[in-house]
């Protein structure tokens, strides 16, 4: 049997990963008068309470652990988007999201797409694909994981204070002192990916979930994704195969795969070729409480760095 043919079999003995959500406590107005946030997923939830501080109470319409794609909200949850102080979301991301945004009348929102310019899978289409193995993994007109490239995500944490200081103006010295500390460390965070990438023997990673196309531009490296955006699309026996040839002729040691969804194929792809497996994790949820989107960021150049070993 082909290593292909073998990848498809664990692709069909994988359970399906279900998606859900956790209703969130709290109501806009609180009594001690905290603006009431809801963010979409993770990575804005971070920005608005980073930004917001005391002033803000923040609740995410996915919950953690939870794979942040398909999520499906609750009527309680989209009631809450209704009376919102603010919603902070990411058109185009999340259909149940878009949807009840459209279906109801929050005070204020931001949206994350507005804030930056989201590139489609075809401008971060590198040599590594056929046109047509390309658009066989390609899920939906936009890559929406800007995040992963940290110079795009100050502009989403000034209108973000911006909106906050026009529905809480006695908080905007707070709002203002935040959003600047909190872009200094994205700053600091981009400048330490570009240092930490700059010299590697390889520049070439293969993961799992095709999300770090933005990280892979800013810092010149080329991603090589198994599935696409999507990370629940099923690779083809072409592309599993061209994966494969690139492995073997770029002399990649090791294949990454994410937190929020099952290794097998990872796990099953490099056993077959004889390298490593790694987390490079897309944020877009936390699995450890303990951890926050900068010690993740920076785990991930860690692992980047060995695995394309750069000095």
């Amino acid at each position: 049997m082909s290593i292909a043919r073998r990848h498809l079999a664990v692709l069909a003995a994988l359970p399906l990963v279900l998606t859900g959500c956790a209703s969130a406590s709290g109501t806009a107005g609180s009594a001690d008068g905290a603006v009431q946030v809801m963010a979409s997923f993770y990575p804005l939830q971070f920005v608005a309470e980073q930004v917001g501080g005391d002033r803000v109470s923040v609740q995410s319409m996915t919950p953690p652990g939870a794979e942040p794609h398909d999520v499906e909200l609750s009527p309680a949850q989209v009631s809450r988007i209704d009376t919102a102080d603010l919603v902070v979301y990411l058109s185009g991301f999340q259909a149940a999201v878009d949807d009840a945004i459209a279906q109801t009348s929050p005070a204020h929102v931001v949206d994350a797409a507005s804030d930056t310019t989201l590139m489609s899978p075809a401008e971060e289409h590198h040599e590594d694909e056929t046109e047509a193995e390309h658009e066989e993994h390609e899920h939906g007109d936009l890559d929406p994981h800007f995040w992963l490239d940290p110079s795009r995500v100050p502009s989403v944490v000034q209108d973000v204070a911006d909106t906050l200081t026009e529905l809480d103006p006695d908080g905007a010295e707070t709002f203002a002192a935040n959003a600047a500390a909190l872009t200094q460390r994205f700053e600091d965070l981009d400048a330490a990916y570009a240092t930490g990438l700059a010299q590697c023997d390889s520049r070439t990673f293969v993961t799992t979930h095709e999300a770090f196309g933005y990280l892979a531009d800013r810092y010149d490296l080329e991603q090589v994704g198994i599935s696409g955006v999507d990370p629940e699309a099923e690779p083809s026996p072409a592309r599993l195969a061209a994966v494969e040839k690139i492995v073997r002729d770029e002399g990649v040691t090791t294949i990454f795969f994410e937190t929020l969804v099952s290794p097998k194929v990872a796990e099953t792809l490099a056993a077959d070729l004889g390298v490593d497996t790694a987390v490079l994790d897309p944020i877009e949820g936390l699995a450890d409480p303990d951890a926050d989107y900068f010690s993740i960021a920076e785990a991930n150049l860690a692992a980047l760095r060995v695995a394309l070993s750069c000095s």
